[in-house]
């Protein structure tokens, strides 16, 4: 068998016709890369002034407005006491057994509280101070 009919014997038409298929898909999808090329270049071009590029500034939110309640105020008075009894920073662990020991009430999440509301402030050494403007803005 040769020729046209051991084309059409092995399935020959089929291929022939997928190829020119790919090759037609191909050649279609590179022209229209090469139309589209004037825009990746001038995207290119500015990338500067693209946001995507640009470094985030980020923008801290406005710390939300802290109220205390009376019972959050009378341990806020009772952790100062605490820490009037130490040296000017103090070891959140200690100050804990001591609120502990002193009865107070919840005194991990009080003195949590009283971190976030930036009255309890961390030093450089591991420490803690007492913020005493702040203490008497929100508790006084």
């Amino acid at each position: 068998m040769n020729g046209i009919e051991a084309i059409a014997a092995n399935n020959g038409w089929a291929i022939s016709v997928v190829g020119v298929s790919i090759v037609f898909t191909g050649l279609v999808l590179l022209s229209f890369a090469i139309a589209q090329m004037h825009k990746i270049l001038a995207l290119w071009d500015n990338r500067k002034s693209l946001s995507l590029f640009q470094p985030r500034k980020e923008s801290k939110p406005a710390p939300p407005e802290i109220v205390f309640s009376e019972k959050e105020k009378e341990s806020a008075r009772q952790f100062y006491l605490l820490s009037k009894t130490m040296k000017d920073s103090f070891s959140i662990q200690r100050i804990l057994d001591m609120a502990e020991v002193s009865g107070l009430e919840a005194p991990h999440s009080r003195l949590y509280t009283l971190i976030t509301a930036k009255i309890v402030v961390p030093d450089s050494r591991g420490f803690f101070f007492w913020d005493r403007e702040m203490f008497n803005k929100l508790v006084s």
